[in-house]
């Protein structure tokens, strides 16, 4: 078995044991294949489960103790509001970990995701825009616009600059889950369409993985996105492909297996069935 083999090993086991009624341990995240290059690390999520966002950032916070230097790339931030991410991080030069600033800088990366950052818990991510700051990290806008998405829906991927050659099996499996996601209340030709958005986003994700690869990445993104067999792995080179690692963060009832390298299981996150109100009875 080749060292990367069992470091595999090794860091399965320790992110299955986050899974168990046990108090979770923070998960060894990977930095290098056989003493290669950095890793490119597409870390998921499930945004509302506050548990699995601490596993995710224990492990972020080891890595980087433990000297990785990666870029961080952030599904938070659509892709035009890069140079003002760029402006506030150059604005923010040397701060301890413990200054009063960070938290003016932070107030300002927040502000800066804009009417898109509403609908993000931004308790989540602050810890991990804090260590961005402490590293000095560079932090990448990852996300495709809403009105970006809506002219993909409308006019198709080429006329937003992505490619329209779409497998598909990645075509059929983004269509039907837009369709769950919606609670089967869109026809088929609709799901399709929709479907151009999240393959967008899954492109343009790839995109600043290549970017940044000779760094090492750390990409953190939906379950959906990172997933090996139809998200952003798909749209990486075959040099890239071989040296990212995909981990899902997932309740009991995630994903099937395959899907990503590795995954952290943790507990269900209280929230309302959102097909609930389209089950019930209407008034009598």
């Amino acid at each position: 078995m080749t060292p990367a083999l069992l470091a595999a090993l090794a860091l399965t086991l320790a992110l299955s044991a986050c899974g168990s009624t046990a108090p979770a341990r923070p998960a060894m995240l990977p930095t290098a294949a056989d003493g290669g290059p950095p890793l490119l690390l597409l870390l998921g999520e499930l945004h509302d489960n506050a548990a699995g966002q601490a596993l995710r950032l224990q492990a972020i916070s080891r890595l980087l103790q433990d000297g990785a230097r990666p870029a961080l790339l952030l599904e938070q931030f659509d892709r035009e509001r890069q140079a003002e991410i760029d402006l506030a991080l150059q604005a923010a030069p040397g701060m301890p970990p413990g200054d009063a600033e960070f938290d003016t800088t932070l107030d300002t990366l927040v502000k800066i995701a804009g009417p898109a950052g509403a609908g993000w818990d931004w308790a989540l991510y602050r810890p991990v825009l804090r260590l961005a700051l402490q590293y000095r990290l560079p932090v990448v806008a990852a996300n495709v616009s809403r009105p970006d998405a809506r002219k993909v829906i409308a006019q198709g991927l080429a006329a937003a600059g992505f490619d329209a050659t779409v497998p598909t099996d990645i075509a059929s499996a983004q269509a039907a889950q837009i369709v769950a996601s919606h609670c089967g209340q869109i026809d088929a030709a609709q799901a399709d369409r929709m479907a151009l958005a999240q393959v967008a986003r899954d492109q343009f994700m790839a995109r600043q993985v290549e970017r940044y690869a000779s760094r090492g990445v750390l990409l953190l993104a939906g379950n959906g996105h990172v997933r090996r067999d139809l998200g952003v792995p798909r749209w990486l080179t075959p040099a890239s492909q071989q040296r990212a690692r995909a981990v899902g963060y997932l309740e009991p009832d995630g994903l099937p297996p395959g899907a990503f390298d590795l995954t952290v299981v943790s507990p269900v996150q209280p929230r309302q069935d959102p097909c609930a109100s389209l089950r019930a009875p209407g008034p009598a």
